[in-house]
């Protein structure tokens, strides 16, 4: 229950990506992100996902290893996602941060670009450091886009032949036509974030691939929604937006018959995500919902020295399944 002004959760959601908390934990980090192996992963279909390894140097290192998938136009080096790695790591964890297709430094790994429907070389990928990893249990970890990604994997796992110890998922996307009403609907500070970063995207693909992608009409839109559809009519085999947005839902029966330990840690105020999705999901014995009172979009900062609750709460849960 955060106090005063860090209670609001525009300021949270702000916050937890902005520059001030960067300088913080950029500077915490310096010796983690110093001791990162860069590796490119290669899945079934051929995508190339670039990720950052880190073996923890504690003593009391866990013989774990969590797997941490950003959010939209995030990277392995969004605030939040660094954050919880260094967090985990000092905690004695393995970690390994995987950037999406077209997302951090990874724009010139795939011709193709990056929309939320590519499950399957992220559910490759996660299978492979799975099986790759041999001293102990293995946890997936996502934010946002990424804790959609972390509840589809979850659920797809069996099926794809592997088997995951646990998946926590934290302010994930839902239904994603909602998600789109709210940034509509909401403070035009998300959209416009949203809209700069993936403009800066889209400016370094076409500079990677001119021959391939034609996108000046696309800069010339100025809303998420107008460019979204853009784009799927272009550049996807999806007929329409609609359903381009339904085909990464994990809303209505998604999730029944999940057998992956699951959970959704999330915030009633999220500016981003409605509640209502979340308490419309199913019950489900493998899944377990907390929903928090405050704490915005992927935000939970406890004080001003931009210490986040939702670390120490993911080092509980993994201390749990890992001892």
């Amino acid at each position: 229950m955060p106090r005063g002004l860090l209670g609001n959760a525009h300021v949270q959601s702000i916050l937890t990506s902005g520059p001030w908390r960067r300088r913080l934990v950029q500077r915490k980090a310096a010796d983690y992100l110093r001791r990162s192996l860069r590796e490119v992963l290669v899945a079934a279909d051929g995508a190339r996902l670039l990720g950052f390894r880190n073996l923890s140097q504690v003593q009391a290192r866990r013989h774990a290893l969590v797997i941490l998938l950003h959010g939209w136009e995030g990277s392995s080096e969004s605030n939040y996602l660094l954050s919880a790695a260094v967090a985990l790591d000092a905690a004695g964890f393995d970690t390994f941060r995987l950037n999406l297709r077209d997302h951090g430094p990874s724009h010139h790994l795939n011709i193709d670009l990056f929309h939320s429907c590519r499950l399957a070389e992220v559910l490759d990928v996660v299978g492979q450091l799975r099986q790759d990893y041999r001293e102990g249990p293995v946890f997936l970890v996502g934010f946002s886009l990424g804790g959609n990604f972390t509840l589809r994997v979850a659920r797809q796992a069996p099926g794809a032949g592997y088997g995951l110890d646990r998946a926590i998922a934290v302010s994930p996307v839902i239904r994603p036509r909602h998600v789109l009403d709210a940034l509509e609907g909401g403070l035009s500070v998300y959209q416009t974030y949203f809209v700069r970063k993936w403009r800066r995207s889209l400016r370094i693909k076409q500079a990677l691939y001119p021959d391939q992608f034609n996108l000046q009409d696309w800069f010339r839109l100025k809303t998420l929604r107008a460019q979204t559809e853009w784009l799927v009519e272009h550049y996807t085999s999806f007929p329409d937006l609609a359903t381009y947005l339904e085909g990464y839902s994990v809303a209505d029966d998604y999730l029944t018959g999940l057998e992956t330990p699951t959970s959704i840690i999330t915030a009633a105020d999220d500016p981003i995500i409605p509640i209502d999705d979340f308490r419309a999901l199913p019950v489900e014995p493998a899944l377990d919902i907390e929903m928090l009172a405050s704490g915005g979009h992927c935000g939970f900062i406890a004080n001003w020295r931009m210490e986040a609750w939702i670390e120490q709460r993911l080092i509980r849960e993994l201390v749990s399944f890992s001892s």
